[in-house]
């Protein structure tokens, strides 16, 4: 009994030194260590709620930077969405009574829905929350309980994605507001101020993750050489998508038409049959309709999609196409080929894939069953909703490829009958996938553009089953090293069926090869407005074959040399070798400038090494691309047929290309691709290269003063040659330059051809220090001809 007391008597005193030690914690925290405070207010009760809990934000309040006095126990609850749980944590009563309040936030959903081409969306048309594209600004209106003064008060936007936003991942993004707009950045600045509103236009960098974000607006004071923080959190969401229409997001496409199909089409058709008889399946893709957003943003956050890729389409894409089927990540469809759906839907009783999204993301349940035309409509739809453009694509008697060879393999015995335990490969009626449409700035330039992206759980890429974005140009000409997966999409549309004998050791022969019978007719629905003609195998006037962006036409030089190229880097390399040496050699002549406004030559130097004469047949050809690498036009081609090159003597080939054939074709910042392949005829030799380069345009040359004074007139002299024949109409010059000139755009007379430009631009600096003067000429024949200089700026 006595050292039972004993011991208790023990446990009381550490308890009570427990309790102590904590009360002198408490206190020293309130007292000694905390800077600030934080109070987060509600747009719907105007009173302090509880603020959603996050591990950055926890981490700043308890490095004393920040206090929340609880009033409340913390409680859990789920946004209106049902995205992601969030703990709500009650709020002490601040130290100082807030001057400047928030009341209200509108987020003029009617007019930035408008704006920005989501109108459409069931989450637009209800006023629910905000839908935008990234690198396009919207306009915000905020209430406060009296006038909001620049000068005096303080106010921070602060933009939150994710389940723990940060500053370094990018998922918090803190804005002060400015008078001035900051192009391709994030940034918030005042439109209006007026009878206690407040205006703010946002801006969303073209790079912006796309997800959904919340707005916190904070309002900061002083108490007691402290810094008090009034939070309000909006209530409603801001979804962010990829932007076609914005020249700087990686899915820009500059066709209005295709935009307005393959964005903004909310049905369509899908291709099945045979190659002999092709039918239009029409198909619901619904994007607008109620849950498919909210679904696309589920699936991104259900699959731990890393917010630092959530601005990539290429990354994006490739994850769409392996969360559509749930082969390894239970995903939205479960692939059926069996012919028996027990505890499902037949692949062929469904017209849409606004049921198939509705149902799961409601149960959040992969749903049964698909194919391979279920699984495209699918990503088309979630990919039209993201802001990726994008369409279904059938390829008629499509290969798989099972092993890597780059080939379909079929074995036979030495008796002449097939040998079906070694014929993995196959070749389909038909298989659907997509194309998606993005600059690859992760490949050469030209490799951006269609790209082809597969959803159906055929073979697994890097462990998972997903397949895609390839590039169709690098399809096209067998550059099959390039990502992802274009080994094995290439030989879906131009693999050779190969037969091969087995003998009694197992020795395989080569026996002969099918050139043409995979990869036909492939096949897409029209943009709208455009239709047509009615075939004997299709009599649908919307079908628009794209064979030819897949591969050259059946037999040709370049598609055989494609074919060539791709065998390279298969799994059975020298399946085409025929054992004749290569003793011609090439060279496409690269360019690394052209001025602009002058001809110019695409040389071939041909070297024949042999004793032999050599023929020589293929294509040179040139276009203009994008500076993302997307190709814009084509220029000229050349065909080289049957060129003859004497034993032991060079040729050169030359393609002449004047101004007048290229000046109707450039796009900006006037990028040119130059592209070759040749075959010897008879080695069966074939060379492919391609060069990119620049049209080079004139500089401005600005005469400016090298110093100056704040408040102190100064006059800079421009000028420039205009260096194309033509002349250049509806001229203008643009002026800027951090601290001593705002941005300003000048009419500007036209300017005849070879004519000097010339003009006298005058400023006041306004800072310090050494500035940039930043001129720009624009013209409608010739833009983006640019100079600066530097001026050093004293007080």
């Amino acid at each position: 009994m006595l050292i039972f007391i004993f011991y208790l008597r023990i446990i009381r005193f550490n308890i009570g030194k427990m309790k102590e030690i904590i009360d002198n914690m408490r206190r020293m925290y309130i007292n000694g260590t905390t800077s600030g405070y934080k109070v987060t207010y509600s747009r719907i009760s105007r009173t302090p709620r509880n603020s959603i809990s996050r591990t950055f934000s926890e981490i700043i309040y308890r490095r004393g930077n920040r206090y929340r006095q609880p009033n409340s126990e913390p409680e859990t609850s789920t946004t209106s969405h049902g995205r992601r749980s969030a703990v709500r944590t009650a709020v002490q009563h601040p130290p100082v009574s807030q001057d400047l309040q928030v009341e209200d936030i509108d987020f003029n959903v009617y007019n930035n829905s408008k704006d920005h081409v989501t109108d459409e969306y069931h989450i637009s048309e209800t006023g629910r929350d905000l839908v935008v594209r990234r690198g396009q600004p919207f306009d915000i209106t905020i209430a406060f309980n009296k006038d909001y003064d620049p000068k005096k008060d303080d106010l921070k936007l602060v933009f939150l994605a994710g389940d723990n936003p940060t500053p370094p991942k990018g998922t918090r993004v803190t804005l002060i507001l400015s008078d001035k707009d900051e192009e391709k950045e994030w940034g918030a600045w005042i439109m209006k101020n007026e009878d206690k509103e407040l205006t703010v236009r946002i801006n969303t960098p073209p790079t912006c993750y796309v997800g959904i974000w919340q707005l916190q607006v904070e309002t900061i004071q002083k108490a007691d050489n402290k810094k008090v923080i009034f939070e309000y959190t909006h209530d409603q969401d801001i979804y962010i998508l990829f932007n076609p229409w914005c020249k700087d997001d990686q899915v820009y496409q500059p066709d209005r038409q295709l935009l307005d199909e393959y964005i903004l089409n909310d049905t369509g058709k899908i291709y099945t049959g045979n190659r002999k008889q092709i039918n239009g399946k029409k198909w619901n893709f619904g994007q607008f309709e109620e849950n498919i957003l909210d679904c696309a943003m589920m699936l991104l956050d259900r699959n731990n999609l890393a917010w630092t890729v959530r601005g990539d389409p290429v990354k994006v894409a490739r994850k769409l196409s392996a969360i559509t089927n749930s082969q390894d990540d239970k995903g939205v469809l479960v692939g059926n080929w069996s012919g028996s759906y027990h505890g499902g839907k037949s692949p062929l009783d469904w017209a849409g894939s606004v049921a198939i999204l509705n149902e799961y993301y409601k149960t959040k349940q992969p749903v049964r069953f698909g194919q391979c035309w279920v699984f495209s409509g699918v990503i088309t739809t979630l990919c039209r909703a993201l802001g990726i453009p994008a369409r279904s694509v059938t390829n008629f008697a499509s290969a798989h490829d099972c092993d890597g060879s780059i080939s379909i393999d079929s074995f036979w015995s030495e008796s002449g009958e097939p040998i079906e335990e070694l014929n993995s490969d196959s070749v389909w009626n038909f298989h659907v996938w997509n194309d998606v449409w993005m600059a690859r700035p992760d490949l050469p330039p030209g490799y951006g553009g269609w790209q082809a992206i597969d959803a159906t759980p055929q073979e697994a890429s890097d462990g998972v089953y997903c397949c895609g974005p390839a590039s169709l140009h690098a399809i096209k000409r067998g550059e099959v090293n390039m990502p992802y997966d274009t080994p094995f999409v290439f030989a879906e549309v131009n693999a050779d069926r190969v037969n091969w004998e087995l003998n009694e050791v197992d020795e395989t022969n080569n026996v002969g090869l099918e050139r043409r019978s995979v990869g036909m007719r492939i096949s897409t629905k029209l943009p709208k407005g455009r239709t047509g003609c009615v075939e004997d195998f299709c009599y649908d006037i919307q079908r628009e074959d794209v064979t030819r962006m897949y591969k050259h036409e059946e037999g040709s030089n370049e598609e055989r040399a494609a074919v060539l190229q791709a065998n390279q880097s298969s799994t059975k390399q020298g399946l085409y070798d025929e054992g004749k040496p290569s003793d011609v050699e090439f060279e496409l002549v690269d360019k690394e400038t052209v001025p602009l406004g002058n001809d110019f030559e695409i040389l071939l130097k041909i070297k024949n090494n042999s004793d032999e004469e050599r023929t020589i047949s293929g294509c040179i050809s040139t276009s203009s691309i994008h500076y993302t690498g997307v190709p814009a036009n084509k220029i000229k081609t050349v065909q080289v047929t049957e060129e003859n090159v004497r034993a032991k003597s060079e040729k050169v080939i030359s393609v002449k290309v004047t101004f007048n054939e290229y000046f109707p074709q450039l796009v900006e910042q006037c990028h040119m691709k130059m592209s070759c392949m040749c075959r010897v005829l008879e080695t069966k030799h074939t060379y492919v290269h391609q060069d990119t380069f620049r049209l080079l345009k004139p500089d401005i040359t600005i005469k400016a003063p090298a110093t100056g004074k704040i408040g102190q007139l100064i006059k800079a002299n421009v000028s420039f040659t205009n260096p194309i024949p033509c002349t250049l109409t509806n001229c203008s010059l643009t002026v800027e330059g951090p601290g001593l000139q705002e941005p300003n755009v000048l009419k500007q007379s036209i300017v005849a051809s070879k004519q000097t430009f010339m003009a006298t631009i005058e400023f006041l600096p306004r800072k310090a220090g050494v500035k940039e003067l930043v001129v720009a000429f624009n013209s409608r024949e010739l833009a983006m001809v640019e100079g600066s200089c530097e001026i050093t700026i004293s007080a």
